[in-house]
């Protein structure tokens, strides 16, 4: 039976989980959704990359959305720096896609496994505890003002997050990913938000940037709507989900707990690689 016609039940019940899982780790990381949205797809639900791409997209921008926007009504999210991140992974987008185009399946999979397997493991065997000294902090280029509880706006702080948008459009259009594991460690390296913070600013770019690209897959008919709402549901009721535990959760085991997801979903893709070669 095809997608486009009546949706089976087992999908139809799998389909929210599998996003509910979508959810919990955007919530609880602020990245890795657009990581784990495709595989999940593509291995839960046995669908062709062509329709797991926009789906995952869909699920993940709806749900950063609303990450998004309770972070905006607690005040952690930093919507200045999130649209300037946004806009530039809007504009070079196009870019990773014209490159996707141009470059066979394999290596693309491979640099993304390996990418992935970085990620991770820098995170994951990294000191436990970083210390924050003085000097450290004031020489992060975007540093918040404790009187407005905003940016001290300054051309270097301009060009760190304007680049960040750059490399997260590139990698989201070349990729397929949100780039939200690009952001996250970019926020943390140069600027002093405190974990909530990085996550909901994060969670705000990835929505700006999902927007264009599920624009632009629903007007070329790429989405397949019996799997790709469920899916979002999911997404939505897991987010909600994770916040309620992220305030139970330590913020370093966190971010050890995405290194791992790092490390497997990139063993999971050298799998594919090592098969398809073989």
């Amino acid at each position: 039976m095809s997608f486009e016609a009546v949706m089976p039940i087992d999908q139809a019940i799998v389909a929210p989980l599998l996003g509910a899982a979508v959810g919990l780790v955007l919530a609880l990381t602020g990245a890795g959704g657009g990581i784990i949205a495709v595989p999940l797809l593509v291995f839960g639900l046995a669908l062709p990359m062509q329709q797991a791409g926009p789906i995952g997209l869909l699920a993940v921008g709806l749900a950063a959305g609303l990450g998004a926007l309770l972070g905006l009504r607690s005040g952690i999210l930093r919507y200045r720096a999130a649209g300037l991140i946004g806009l530039c992974g809007i504009l070079a987008a196009p870019v990773g896609v014209w490159l996707a185009h141009r470059i066979p399946n394999l290596p693309l999979t491979l640099a993304f496994a390996l990418l992935l397997a970085w990620t991770g493991g820098r995170r994951l065997w990294r000191r436990r505890s970083l210390p924050r000294d003085a000097a450290a902090v004031v020489d992060r280029p975007c540093r918040l003002n404790p009187a407005v509880g905003r940016f001290d706006w300054n051309l270097r702080c301009a060009r760190v997050l304007g680049a960040t948008g750059v490399l997260s459009g590139l990698l989201s259009g070349l990729l397929g990913v949100g780039g939200g594991f690009v952001i996250i460690p970019a926020l943390g390296r140069y600027s002093d938000l405190p974990p909530a913070s990085v996550i909901a600013t994060s969670l705000g770019v990835m929505t700006l940037v999902a927007l264009g690209g599920v624009g632009a897959a629903a007007l070329a008919g790429g989405i397949v709507w019996q799997l790709a709402l469920p899916f979002a549901a999911g997404a939505m009721a897991g987010l909600l989900l994770g916040r309620l535990l992220a305030a139970r959760l330590a913020g370093e085991r966190l971010q050890q707990g995405f290194a791992v997801l790092c490390l497997v979903v990139a063993g999971l893709l050298l799998g594919r690689v090592v098969a398809a070669v073989i």
